[in-house]
């Protein structure tokens, strides 16, 4: 959905705590170029009101109890919802980074960020535009310079053979006795441990660092 000219930019604020999520209200209310539509206290919530109130861009918290961002973005794609989402956390760490933005976000902010450049960012968001706070730009940077060697556990082994055999999402979750989501949760630390943003280049990667290789043998 893109963003019409002129009109307010309608927001939906995720947050679970009541006075982020008030603060973040009044200060978008006071200005005529945004117009809240309303607030979420957990990521359930925010797909909910993201259907029925079709906003333009939602600030989403990552942390928050039952469903937490990460799952709230990956489930606003797989819904096919067109909010922009930008993470508004407290957290710069890569591993929160990386998998908000395979699963979607359109940009990273921390919420100590001045507010001339939240505000900033949620124009930048509504257009499509990626929005990086610095301290996450850095971090990626040097993420994309140095990609982590981390080992893969036996568990990413397993869903990145039965990636490598065409094996889909569901039934991979069903051979191995687990959550769709948790299919996608490690898929995202895959591709995040193997510097990689799609399946197909996980499995290319994989073959190439020698932990697949074309006779591996099924894990008893």
């Amino acid at each position: 959905m893109s963003h019409a000219t002129g009109a307010p930019i309608r927001l939906l604020i995720a947050d679970d705590h009541p006075v982020v999520r008030d603060g973040l209200s009044g200060m978008f209310a006071r200005d005529p170029g945004f117009e809240v539509l309303g607030e979420a206290d957990d990521g359930a919530e925010a797909v909910r009101l993201a259907k029925a109130l079709k906003p333009d861009v939602i600030l989403m918290d990552l942390r928050m109890p039952g469903m937490d961002g990460l799952t709230a973005i990956t489930e606003l794609a797989r819904q096919g919802i067109t909010a922009r989402v930008l993470v508004l956390t407290t957290y710069d760490t890569d591993s929160y980074v990386l998998p908000a933005i395979e699963a979607g976000a359109t940009g990273y902010l921390l919420k100590d960020a001045p507010r001339a450049e939240l505000l900033r960012a949620v124009r930048a968001a509504a257009h499509g535009q990626a929005v990086l706070s610095p301290s996450v730009a850095t971090r990626l940077m040097s993420r994309v310079r140095e990609p982590e060697t981390k080992p893969l556990s036996r568990r990413e082994l397993e869903i990145l053979k039965l990636v490598a055999a065409g094996t889909i999402n569901r039934d991979a979750a069903a051979k191995l006795l687990i959550s769709e989501a948790t299919v996608k949760t490690h898929l995202l630390n895959i591709y995040a441990k193997l510097g990689v943003s799609d399946r197909a280049a996980a499995v290319a990667e994989a073959f190439n660092r020698g932990l697949l290789t074309p006779d591996t043998p099924e894990q008893s």
